[in-house]
């Protein structure tokens, strides 16, 4: 059994490469090539964990994710997000590799927004809005960087984003990346939108949308979270990673539902149909698009199977006798 570290991760897979694993995991599982049962949660005083297995059809691997969702472990000096991945070969269950998948976590659903912007954003968008300043947002950047012409953003965030935006600064030289003053500051005017944050209100508000843009709202993983507000989904174009999920999970889709404000059939697509072709994606440069993520396990395949693979030609990792 190989080791992985987060450091073998992050030399193993760049985004890009993450981006196009997550297509292909998207593609699978909205063409009936994967199974991803609903994952579990064990609910405890202070956060929840996860378990989430997946498998693609006629794949070497199948994994399961492990992943803490704590909160308040700022406080500690810990990340938030706490989590593994166990892959196995799929001929024969042995363990093949242990990941330690909190970075791998935040770069995997960087990914998924990544794909949703390349397939849903206007193309030439160059500002874009973040609100949020934890590690998921640092990869939330990155991925849109990766597939559009940013030359502006902006960041609002309760604590962090004096932090995050240094550190984007050093690494994007030639980019104006600043503190934003509120939530309207960082969104206004912008191309793209991204919610990364547990609020359980409404964190980007109508008022602060343009036509034509393109939201990803990722933070919000339970049915009473919402970070983006009803009078915004029910004006977007809503495509979702996965129905199922969503339809059991999303608080920003779940909460008009319960009031009468968004039908169950609101859902325009899931991202793999648009990926694969089945469906179009954005149709017109006033629309706006909204891209509703809970996470899911194919993600941490897909993208989980890469670093396996590149740690074996790279010599990355440990082995151990297990």
């Amino acid at each position: 059994m190989r080791l992985i570290s987060a450091a073998d991760v992050k030399q193993a897979i760049s985004m890009t490469d993450a981006i196009a694993a997550v297509r292909e995991g998207f593609i699978a599982l909205s063409t009936a090539k994967a199974q991803v049962p609903l994952r579990s949660a064990l609910q405890t005083a202070d956060g929840t964990t996860l378990f989430m297995p997946a498998y693609v059809d006629q794949a070497l691997n199948s994994a399961v994710k492990i992943v803490s969702i704590y909160p308040g472990n700022a406080r500690h000096g810990l990340p938030s997000i706490v989590a593994s991945v166990l892959v196995l070969d799929a001929g024969t269950g042995q363990l093949r590799a242990l990941i330690d998948a909190t970075y791998l976590t935040a770069l995997r659903t960087g990914a998924g927004s990544g794909l949703a912007t390349d397939l849903l954003a206007l193309p030439d968008a160059s500002i874009l809005g973040v609100i949020g300043a934890g590690a998921q947002a640092r990869t939330q950047i990155e991925a849109v960087l990766a597939v559009r012409p940013i030359r502006e953003i902006r960041i609002f965030s309760r604590s962090g984003a004096e932090m995050l935006v240094a550190a984007l600064s050093a690494s994007y030289p030639d980019l104006s990346i600043r503190t934003a003053h509120s939530a309207s500051d960082a969104l206004r005017g912008a191309q793209v939108l991204i919610a990364a944050t547990t609020s359980s209100t409404p964190v980007i508000e109508l008022a602060d949308v343009q036509t034509g843009a393109h939201i990803n709202g990722i933070g919000s993983y339970t049915p009473t979270m919402q970070e983006v507000a009803a009078e915004v989904v029910t004006r977007a174009k809503i495509v979702v990673d996965s129905r199922e999920s969503c339809l059991a999970e999303a608080g920003d889709l779940l909460i008009p539902m319960a009031t009468g404000m968004l039908d169950h059939d609101a859902i325009y697509a899931e991202i793999g149909e648009i990926a694969a072709g089945l469906k179009p994606g954005r149709t017109s440069a006033e629309e706006i698009t909204f891209f509703k993520s809970v996470g899911n396990a194919i993600q941490d395949l897909t993208v989980a199977a890469r670093v396996l693979a590149a740690a074996e030609a790279q010599n990355l990792g440990t082995i151990v006798n297990f």
